[in-house]
């Protein structure tokens, strides 16, 4: 170091919300908080508001954006088979969808799926 100051850096929540503004990195960062073995109370709603920062918050007006996040608050509460297809509904405003894929762990389907990606391709 030629002036013998340290390197300022930006705090990892600043790196996170930057990092997250690219959707592929954001729908592998709730894959994985939504795959936890061992989920954390909370963490859940974290996620998709740290998700919601990135993607949503600079998209929209101040009003839909508070509107945007009482509605994660509603259907984090909710309880049933409607609170999922309110969270597909949730994520589609931000450009991201919702979905089901086969565990990486089953080789065998999952090289039958690639099969029938490769087919629907043509």
């Amino acid at each position: 170091m030629k002036n013998g100051k340290m390197p300022t850096s930006d705090s990892y929540q600043d790196y996170l919300i930057e990092a997250l503004k690219d959707k592929i990195h954001a729908a592998a960062y709730l894959t994985a908080h939504l795959e936890d073995e061992e989920p954390e109370p909370g963490l859940l709603e974290l996620a998709l508001s740290n998700v919601f920062e990135s993607l949503g918050k600079p998209n929209m007006s101040a009003d839909d954006a508070k509107l945007h996040l009482e509605k994660l608050d509603a259907l984090l509460s909710s309880e049933g088979s409607a609170t999922i297809y309110a969270l597909a509904s949730w994520l589609k405003a931000l450009g991201l969808k919702l979905t089901v894929a086969v565990d990486a762990g089953d080789e065998e389907i999952s090289a039958d799926v690639a099969e029938l990606v490769e087919v629907g391709k043509v």
